[in-house]
């Protein structure tokens, strides 16, 4: 029996066990759309083709499988660039799927044409045009598996509208044929044994995890490696959840804000242990003292990003999970008693003891970390935080600490504005029993409100903690330190009324002006089987600390 391109479509999603779709409707997936009003793929409309890949991030992130979007060609697939962007910069699986215009016209500047295949070329993993209803399946197949597998990544497929009307046999493959494509999961066994000598000679050590410790799956693994040797650990602020929050060997987050104990950590440690991470520049500072006087090994799947910003001495490349298990196995084989590193480990809780993440309270302004503080305490920290970007995202990430991997989402390697709302509709989809909070900022918030629609709509819980200073807050902190307090462009002289406009969406909106209002609020949102948008006037001139300005080393932090 032959099928069109949309039949085909929907079926090999379904082949590929997906139940979850985000998008937008158009005139080139017309099709599509007739053949998933009666499928038992659950399709979310959003307000906005970014929104719908966001959400598709959210979902992926959070569940560990691929996140699907669909949209229509033109602006449809340009509004995508956004979304995909992010998730490439932060390795996060999703498929976008794109419309487009009939393939005898593409390049006549056809009505809602856009070269997105061009366009995405540099921020996806892979993208295909597909010439031939035939491809369909395959091109589908080895999509997902492109997504998930190796470093994992978005994938563009751009479809024709000819394609999707046009019939062939349904053949969906059973396994992908990429003879080109064999990343290396297995690590060096010389390697591996090489790094474990090092590790042990060490005297202060110190483990450093990014956000391949989560993507991997690998968060327990880490955790007894770390406890086995009682090492400390640092993470990135993707690796947030690699290890408990808790756990007195967590020094916290490190880099431009992260915490003084782990970049001083950083700074003095004689062997870094990096995993899963990529030595972004918000976390190394000047590249040149960057743990300039340890030996480093670096364990990543990407071949590419080692070695590429800082220098290397023990590279290993292969997945996370299976070499810290190689590691564990080794261990064992060789009968490694559990190391102290009594001397070392009490440096770092000195530092930790002498500069510990805080804030001076007030009892007439809402502090911020305040907000922070008692959302972890009144859920016990068993919500999924997502964030929007800047001092909302840098305070979300210092005072919610984090249990479990998968339970931070954040937009990372990218920093977009907008991204935490509809990424938090994304993780509500694939968790509906669970809290899902975005934590925000006024400015960002505004770039994807619409999404309160979709909440509305299909009575997703989420809730919003805005933490309205009135201000594009971290760009304005930078101003008030290097710019002699020239506040250009960064004052929101023009706000809405946050809860009357959750009220117009027909959501709950609830407000608190005094630290005494923050917890009733708060416990109020939880309570509400609705979505909830709590506005949080918070201390206007508030900064983030620590803060190490841009081209400076670790060391040289900007304290409270």
């Amino acid at each position: 029996m032959k099928l069109t391109g949309a039949e085909i479509f929907v079926q090999s999603l379904l082949k590929e066990g997906v139940d979850t779709i985000f998008g937008f409707p158009g005139g080139s997936v017309i099709h599509i759309y007739d053949q998933l009003f009666n499928s038992s793929i659950r399709h979310y409309l959003t307000r906005h083709e970014q929104a719908a890949v966001h959400a598709a991030y959210g979902y992926a992130r959070s569940s560990g499988k691929v996140g699907v979007a669909l949209v229509t060609s033109g602006p449809g697939a340009t509004n995508t660039v956004t979304g995909i962007a992010t998730a490439y910069m932060d390795s996060i699986p999703i498929v976008v799927f794109s419309g487009q215009v009939p393939t005898a016209l593409i390049g006549n500047d056809a009505f809602q044409e856009a070269d997105i295949v061009g366009i995405t070329r540099p921020c996806t993993k892979h993208n295909y045009l597909v010439q031939d209803v035939k491809e369909l399946p395959r091109i589908i197949k080895e999509a997902f598996h492109l997504a998930a597998s190796g470093r994992p990544g978005p994938i563009l497929i751009d479809m024709p509208k000819d394609v999707l009307m046009a019939s062939a046999p349904f053949n969906y493959p059973d396994k992908y044929k990429m003879r080109s494509y064999k990343p290396t999961m297995e690590g060096h066994p010389k390697q591996i044994s090489k790094a474990l000598n090092e590790i042990l000679k060490a005297k202060r050590p110190v483990i450093y995890a990014g956000g391949g410790v989560i993507l991997s799956g690998a968060a327990k693994e880490l955790t007894k490696f770390a406890k086995k040797l009682n090492i400390p650990v640092t993470t990135t602020l993707m690796g947030l959840g690699g290890f408990p929050g808790t756990d007195p060997l967590f020094m916290g987050m490190l880099g431009m804000h992260g915490t003084y104990t782990a970049n001083m950590a950083i700074s003095d440690c004689d062997l870094l242990l990096a995993i899963g991470a990529r030595f972004d520049d918000r976390v190394t500072g000047k590249i040149s003292e960057f743990a300039k006087h340890a030996q480093i090994v670096h364990i990543d799947i990407d071949p590419t990003s080692i070695s590429k910003n800082v220098r290397v001495d023990i590279p290993i490349v292969g997945d996370v999970k299976r070499v810290l298990n190689k590691l564990l196995d080794l261990m064992k084989m060789e009968k490694i008693p559990v190391k102290g590193y009594k001397e070392w480990n009490k440096t770092v809780q000195d530092w930790e003891r002498a500069h510990a993440l805080g804030y001076k309270p007030s009892k007439k302004k809402i502090k911020p970390q305040f907000v922070v503080e008692k959302l972890f305490e009144l859920t016990k920290g068993k919500a999924i935080i997502t964030t929007e970007v800047g001092q909302n995202q840098m305070w979300a990430a210092q005072f919610y600490r984090y249990k479990d991997p998968r339970a931070f989402l954040t937009s990372g390697g990218l920093g977009t504005m907008g991204y935490g709302f509809p990424a938090a509709i994304g993780a509500q989809v694939a968790f509906p029993d669970k809290t899902v909070i975005d934590i925000a900022g006024d400015g960002s918030i505004q770039m994807n409100i619409q999404e309160l629609a979709t909440v509305k709509q299909y009575r997703l819980p989420v809730k919003i903690a805005i933490l309205n200073n009135g201000f594009l807050g971290m760009v304005r902190q930078w101003q008030e330190l290097f710019f002699n307090k020239r506040y250009a462009s960064t004052c929101l002289e023009v706000a809405p009324d946050f809860v009357k406009l959750a009220e117009a969406y027909g959501v709950v909106g609830l407000r608190a002006d005094r630290p005494e209002d923050v917890e009733g609020v708060i416990k109020e949102a939880l309570k509400t089987k609705h979505a909830v948008v709590m506005d949080f006037h918070v201390d206007r001139e508030e900064n983030v600390y620590p803060m190490v300005p841009a081209g400076a080393s670790l060391k040289e932090m900007l304290l409270v």
